[in-house]
């Protein structure tokens, strides 16, 4: 992965680190479903009404808003609806990476580096180390439930990868914005049958008020620069890379997102979970590294003379 690419990859992970603060307020404002319809809902009108579908099979962006936009925030927002500490759900959550690389491994063929596979596992371990030492202050169904979510995040990643291996020069950012048309309506539908028809409208309204503005703009910060930006750029990586080199860096949002939460709700991290935090870094990092970048411009012609590579070097080259 080039520096550049690197710095993008670090700018997601540090919108994505701080939306979980804005998830809490969010949270804290409306209905679980209600509110991951509603985030995905302010930008699907305009996207409908002024944004060109991308050039890429249905089923690519069905599979890519279930996963990421359904599956995802449904069980997220449950599991911290009952119970699941800010800090720790953004730790849980990036079970989505070995889910990716997995998933990836199965469906796509893609071919993965001993080095990387030695990063996941660092990174895997410091996680493992802030859970034990941050499990006790979650029951076991909130951590399910998130485990759910990276699931289906991982799904969503598999939807995209598939869509740019299909069509090279598919638009990263129309790509991102339309998968904002896919949850609204079922969303809104899971809502009022298991939270109340009125339930969502009336958080709405009272989000109008002099004590509901956070509200308003928790949900500003999670549907324009979590999701337009910090997504738009995910997609972008995931079209340049393979899903095992991109997935491990979300391994570094829990380092922010821990952190947001010690600076701003008292969630204190000990000791022990920032060792973890340094060790999930180091694992990321090394995950990501790659000593010959296998990315190849779809623009740009090979040269005549150039011998054409072997079939397996030439998939994982357009992944």
């Amino acid at each position: 992965m080039t520096t550049r690419d690197r710095l993008l990859g670090l700018t997601v992970v540090l919108l994505w680190g701080l939306n979980f603060l804005a998830l809490r307020v969010g949270l804290d404002h409306f209905p679980p479903f209600f509110f991951a319809a509603l985030r995905f809902a302010v930008i699907a009108l305009p996207v409908l009404l002024f944004v060109p579908r991308p050039k890429v099979r249905w089923r690519w962006i069905l599979l890519y808003g279930t996963g990421f936009g359904i599956l995802q925030f449904a069980f997220l927002f449950t599991a911290m609806r009952v119970g699941m500490p800010t800090g720790l759900a953004s730790l849980v959550l990036q079970s989505s990476a070995p889910f990716t690389v997995l998933l990836g491994t199965l469906f796509l063929r893609e071919r993965i580096q001993r080095w990387q596979l030695a990063g996941i596992a660092v990174a895997m371990f410091g996680m493992a180390v802030i859970g034990w030492d941050r499990l006790e202050h979650a029951t076991l169904l909130p951590v399910l439930l998130t485990l759910a979510a990276g699931f289906g995040w991982a799904l969503g990643n598999i939807g995209v990868k598939q869509a740019t291996i299909e069509s090279p020069g598919v638009n990263t950012l129309h790509m991102t914005l339309w998968i904002a048309v896919i949850p609204p309506l079922p969303m809104f539908a899971l809502s009022a049958a298991t939270e109340g028809p009125t339930t969502g409208l009336r958080a709405l309204s009272d989000s109008f008020s002099g004590s509901g503005w956070p509200g308003l703009v928790a949900l500003a910060y999670t549907a324009a620069l979590a999701t337009c930006v910090g997504s738009g750029l995910w997609t972008y990586l995931m079209s340049r890379y393979p899903a095992g080199i991109v997935a491990p860096l979300t391994l570094l949002v829990p380092v922010v997102g821990m952190t947001a939460a010690w600076a701003f709700l008292s969630e204190t991290p000990t000791p022990m979970s920032l060792v973890g935090g340094v060790i999930v870094i180091i694992g990321a990092f090394a995950a990501t590294s790659t000593k010959r970048p296998r990315v190849i411009d779809p623009v740009s012609p090979a040269p005549e003379a150039e011998q054409a590579p072997p079939e397996p070097v030439k998939q994982l080259a357009n992944a």
